[in-house]
């Protein structure tokens, strides 16, 4: 059911400080190829599939909701993800999987309704 998904997805993000460890313009560590186009960081006191913190992208309403999940498959580290999209509008989303698919890592999203 895709309303228990939500809710178990608003209780695990409920009261979690977000840490902006990539803001918006600026060049992963590893690739500087690579520029965000949107603040990125992590969910503190979380624990995502690669051990490390959940992923989170920011949109201007971060705090109000989770409006959608990406799960992605990056063959260049070897890893697979759930990244949660925090106040990001329909564009915001767009532009988050141009980003993984212009870095040629595979990419599907998951709409909150």
């Amino acid at each position: 059911m895709q309303s228990d998904f939500w809710a178990a997805v608003d209780q695990l993000v409920q009261g979690k400080p977000v840490i902006v460890d990539r803001p918006q313009g600026s060049a992963h560590p590893r690739f500087p190829e690579i520029i965000y186009p949107l603040d990125y960081g992590y969910l503190d006191g979380t624990r995502g599939g690669d051990g490390a913190e959940i992923d989170v992208w920011l949109g201007p309403d971060a705090r109000e909701q989770v409006t959608a999940a990406v799960c992605t498959v990056d063959v260049r580290k070897g890893d697979s993800e759930v990244k949660f999209l925090l106040g990001c509008s329909r564009y915001e989303i767009q532009t988050i999987l141009d980003f993984y698919r212009a870095n040629e890592m595979g990419c599907w999203p998951i709409y909150r309704e």
